[in-house]
Order: C-alpha cells, then sequence, then structure tokens
C-alpha cells in the first residue's frame, strides 16, 4: 500500500482547516487536546504512520484553524475532513475536549469509527461534584485583563502540572510547549466567534448506543473530575476497557509518549511492531 503523505488548508464548513497525512493502512485520526493543537501528537504522528494512515487537525480555534462567526460542531467538521479525503471509516483518538469530540463523532457516526480511545476526557454532560480549581480566581482575572500568558501558565498548572505537583516539578520543555499551543487557543477564544453546537441529547445519556470496541486512557494524576469520568465511560460503554497510566496528568501521550504509544499499538493491533517503533523524546519515556 503506496503511504500517503500530505500538509495544507482546506476550506470546510466555513474555515480552513490546517491538516496532515501519512503512512498507508487503515486510518487513524488524532484529536488534540483543548489546552493544544495538532503538533501535540509529534511523537505519535511519525511512528503510528508505521503502521496506519494517520491524519491529524487543527480544530476550529486552534492550532492554524481560524474561528469564524457561525454555527459550527466539531464533528461535523470532522465528518467533512475525512469526506475530503476519501476517508470512509477510521479509527479515533482523541484527548480532552478532543477526546468528547471522539465521543460524538462515535455516537453521530457510528458506522465510521472501528475503534475508539478516549483519552483524559469527559462526555459531554457528565457532572462531577468537586471543589473549584483553586486557580479559577486568577485564571478569571488574567481573562478579563487580557493576559493571555498567564492564564495560559494557570491552565498549564491545573492540567498539565495536575492537583498533586507543582511547576518545579515538571518538565519545563513540556511545559512550555503546552503554554504556547493554549496561548493562540486563548486568544481566539476571546474573540467570541461562533456558536458551538452540540449534540442532543449529550453523550453522557448515550455512552451504551456505543458498539465499537473501546480504550479508556486516563492519567493517575489527573483531576478528579476526569478519573471519575474515565470509570463512567467504561461502566457505560459495552466494550470498554481501561487502562490508568501512572506517574501522568491530564497530557499522558506528551509525559510519557513511549508508553503511551505501547498502550496505542497494542489496542489497535499492532502490539508486535511498538518495540521498534519507540522514539527518544526529550518530555520522558
Amino acid at each position: 500500500m503506496t503511504p500517503i503523505n500530505q500538509t495544507g488548508f482546506v476550506e470546510l464548513n466555513g474555515t480552513k482547516f490546517y491538516y496532515e497525512t501519512a503512512g498507508a493502512g487503515h486510518p487513524l485520526v488524532l484529536i488534540h487536546a483543548g489546552i493544544a493543537d495538532c503538533s501535540m501528537w509529534d511523537e505519535q504522528y511519525h511512528i503510528f504512520a508505521q503502521n496506519f494512515q494517520v491524519i491529524r487537525y487543527d480544530m476550529r480555534g486552534y492550532g492554524q484553524t481560524a474561528l469564524v462567526d457561525m454555527p459550527y460542531a466539531h464533528v461535523q467538521d470532522l465528518a467533512a475532513l475525512l469526506n475530503f479525503l476519501g476517508i470512509q471509516q477510521a479509527h479515533v483518538l482523541g484527548c480532552s475536549m478532543g477526546g468528547t469530540t471522539a465521543l460524538d463523532f462515535t455516537l453521530a457516526h457510528p458506522e465510521r469509527v472501528s475503534r475508539l480511545i478516549a483519552v483524559t476526557c469527559r462526555p459531554e454532560g457528565y457532572e462531577f461534584p468537586s471543589a473549584p480549581p483553586s486557580q479559577l480566581d486568577a485564571m478569571e482575572a488574567a481573562f478579563q485583563a487580557g493576559d493571555f500568558e498567564q492564564l495560559s501558565e494557570l491552565e498549564v498548572q491545573m492540567w498539565v502540572d495536575g492537583p498533586t505537583r507543582t511547576p518545579d516539578q515538571m518538565n519545563k520543555a513540556l511545559r512550555d510547549r503546552v503554554r504556547a499551543m493554549n496561548v493562540v487557543a486563548l486568544k481566539n477564544e476571546a474573540l467570541a466567534l461562533g456558536q458551538p453546537q452540540p449534540l442532543d441529547p449529550p453523550a453522557a445519556q448515550r455512552l451504551h448506543e456505543i458498539s465499537a470496541p473501546t480504550l479508556v486512557i486516563i492519567g493517575d494524576l489527573d483531576r478528579p473530575v476526569m478519573l471519575s469520568a474515565a470509570d463512567f465511560m467504561v461502566q457505560t460503554i459495552p466494550n470498554a476497557r481501561k487502562v490508568v497510566m501512572s506517574g501522568t496528568a491530564h497530557l499522558p501521550s506528551m509525559e510519557k509518549p513511549a508508553l503511551f504509544n505501547e498502550i496505542v499499538l497494542d489496542f489497535l493491533g499492532s502490539a508486535t511492531n511498538a518495540a521498534a517503533t519507540v522514539a527518544t523524546s526529550p518530555y520522558g519515556a
């Protein structure tokens, strides 16, 4: 099978999406977190492309994809991108907001998802009573002041460091990388453009409908609401199992990419190739 390698922009649903695709085999879509862009998958993209046709893209309002002032749905955007690429069915892997999108896409288009991987995400509509993050007041003040660098730092503390670690315990290069990606997203969010159209009813009420084999990945140092959501998904999705990655918070694919890659490849049936495709990463093994 001839590898497909494309990088560029395509106009879909009223805006220009940045996308990349590489490799050959069954398609595998990577959907980034809400504090990142598609480059968060740098430690996965070329490795997974040795076994699959991998697609990654910047969702609207993130990275190189602009927001526009019109109604939109991330699920419809993903469907349009797959249609443009001529892909009828794919494995779908999403982290955080990307995982929420992956769940919604699986419910909206069950025939298009062969396997689902939901990473550190919460189904839309899932409620969990918990105390607000300690950074909340400072985050609101930074947003009102337009101090997106400070706001991004506070969100990195909340999500990348997690509730039990301090910034000085973390890899500085990883924190700087996420903070820079998130500044772009926060500036776009402040524009208040577009009207998101949620799935109705929300995913939390419909997870029992998912028939695709599902893997739920959670970091043991993530926020309590995410740990609870992972349990809820495994209990509610009929064909789901959970893997807990120790020593990681909300972005396990960036904190421990080698282990993350092995877990994903094993689930997707490529475990025999995992050892040969583990890459060295400056962000941790």
